[in-house]
């Protein structure tokens, strides 16, 4: 077996070696911030002695803190108990014997065993994401051997579909306000267990369609109470910073669903059934929903607490046994006028409402245009769907990378803000643009431009979505839950309007790309004008 060791009479540290004779190998200065660095790692400890006794006195006003000269050890570094030994990188670099003078490594697994608690949270989030989209585009492909099976119309399979929006826009703001009250951990565990179970459940109510739309809805409302319960979390959890890289990784989980999604459901489906997809997707979620309980949250006085506690005030009751009457007590102190009167928060609302129209109509009726206005068959269509989510995950990253370096480097948030949502919104705008006019393009180089304009859109991860939390921490998730209750209405309304308008005029530049341009351009115009990040106090305002 491999060893690894040092022992002090080899050592030398400095541009010069001490000679032989030195009593001490270490300045006493050096040794203090030596040892003391030693004792602040926390992915290794270190155990050294020294094989040589010091014949030298150190006055005890000069010793430092965590060095205790004692024994036939020399020098020793503060935070190990007695004198155990420490064994290297769980065995592989041998056994340390007690007053060896070897210097030994505690190697730790898993990696992400040491790692903050506030980036375990986030991590777990994100997945949580990834699930979430996992079972939003499943019945998107189910639903064509589904409609074979029981015979169902293009009317029929458009309810069924629906039917989930309408749980996604009522639970927005009971989500934000749930958040509020119980903290978004204890939500978002919640929504996945909802929305998980009901996943699982399509199968067996398939048959019978009151069943099916009401399961559906119910994944709605577990889907519709998550980016509330995140947004909380965020805002709880992580400081200023590092937010708009916190908001892009979370919220990016649901672009690296949509891929997984509808790269995992076709083989599944014809492999094993469409019923497959759902309770394999659902069991995702059920673990982990079972694993998230392993995570602890940050105690006070950790770094990220310490960070926001200097930054903002966030005051929250996080009691789940607290009464009915309290519940009421804490919806009714929400200070919904001071919400409403706001023009910051009058503009999100509007900008969050045109986003969700570009995004939903798109993710909708895209892959439909591919084959038809591209005459793309339908496999291709389908591969091509899978474009423009794919290529946001990068852009995600990139987005919050410019914005926090903005950020840090002293750009005024609410500038940040404004140039990232702008990014987001005049880049599709201008490839819809171009879409829509004929130029003559080759198809695949239609469907370039269009990737390259959607995925563009994902800087809003980093403009529109960090704002709730920029403006007031405290009723981020509340916030984020009436914003995103107006922006549930184009999945409602936007998708059955552009094909209500495709019937009617024929014209794919008109009935999907004119409204979500118009929109666009009219929600860019409002951001500019009324976008806000600078903190409020809505509580001393109403």
């Amino acid at each position: 077996m491999a060893r690894c060791s040092l022992r002090a009479d080899n050592l030398c540290f400095g541009p010069r070696c001490p000679s032989a004779t030195r009593s001490s190998f270490l300045p006493s200065s050096f040794g203090a911030r030596w040892s003391s660095r030693l004792a602040s790692k926390s992915g290794a400890k270190f155990r050294v002695f020294s094989s040589i006794k010091e014949r030298q006195g150190v006055k005890e006003s000069e010793r430092p803190k965590g060095v205790n000269p004692g024994g036939a050890g020399g020098l020793r570094v503060d935070g190990l108990e007695k004198a155990e030994v420490v064994s290297g990188f769980e065995g592989a670099l041998g056994e340390e014997r007690e007053g060896g003078g070897e210097v030994g490594f505690d190697w730790r697994w898993p990696p992400w065993k040491n790692l903050p608690q506030r980036y375990k949270l986030i991590g777990t989030t994100s997945l949580a994401f990834v699930i979430c989209n996992m079972d939003k585009v499943n019945l998107s492909i189910a639903i064509i051997p589904m409609s074979h099976q029981f015979g169902w119309n293009s009317s029929v399979a458009g309810l069924v579909q629906s039917s989930f929006f309408w749980g996604y826009a009522l639970s927005q703001l009971p989500g934000g306000w749930l958040a509020k009250i119980f903290g978004g951990r204890e939500v978002l565990k919640f929504g996945v267990l909802v929305w998980s179970l009901s996943t699982a459940l399509v199968p067996v109510l398939a048959g019978f369609m009151p069943g099916l739309v009401l399961s559906r809805i119910l994944v709605g409302i577990g889907e519709g109470v998550s980016p509330s319960a995140a947004t909380d979390l965020i805002a709880r959890s992580i400081p200023l910073e590092e937010r708009s890289r916190a908001v892009a990784f979370v919220f990016g989980g649901l672009s690296v669903g949509s891929v997984t999604g509808l790269l995992l459901a076709p083989p599944l489906i014809q492999n094993f059934g469409w019923e497959s997809v759902f309770y394999i997707f659902g069991l995702l979620g059920i673990g982990w929903f079972a694993g998230f309980q392993l995570i602890k949250e940050e105690s006070e006085g950790s770094t990220a607490s310490r960070s926001i506690s200097r930054s903002e005030d966030i005051s929250t009751n996080n009691s789940i046994t607290s009464s009915l009457g309290d519940l009421a007590g804490n919806l009714k102190d929400v200070p919904w006028k001071a919400f409403f009167e706001n023009q910051a928060v009058q503009a999100m609302i509007y900008v969050h409402f045109c986003g969700s129209w570009g995004h939903y109509t798109c993710l909708s009726w895209l892959p439909t245009y591919f084959s038809e206005e591209l005459d793309l068959n339908l496999t291709e269509a389908a591969w091509v769907s899978i474009l423009p989510p794919l290529a946001s995950v990068f852009v995600i990253g990139v987005a919050s990378q410019f914005a926090d370096n903005l950020i840090a480097n002293g750009v005024e948030i609410t500038k940040v803000r404004k140039i990232c949502q702008t990014i987001a919104f005049l880049s599709p705008a201008v490839c819809m643009t171009l879409s829509s006019i004929d130029l003559g393009l080759a198809p695949w180089e239609v469907v370039g431009i269009l990737t390259g304009g959607l995925a563009l859109s994902s800087f809003a991860l980093s403009g529109l979505y960090c704002t709730h939390q920029d403006m007031s921490p405290e009723y981020a998730s509340i916030l984020l839950g009436i914003t995103n209750t107006v922006g549930a209405v184009p999945g409602i309304v936007g998708v059955a309007l552009t094909g209500y308008l495709l019937d009617s005029t024929h014209s794919w530049s008109l009935s999907l790309f004119a409204p979500s341009i118009f929109f666009y351009l009219t929600g860019t115009v409002v951001w500019l004008a009324f976008a806000s990040s600078k903190p409020q106090n809505f509580s001393k305002r109403d």
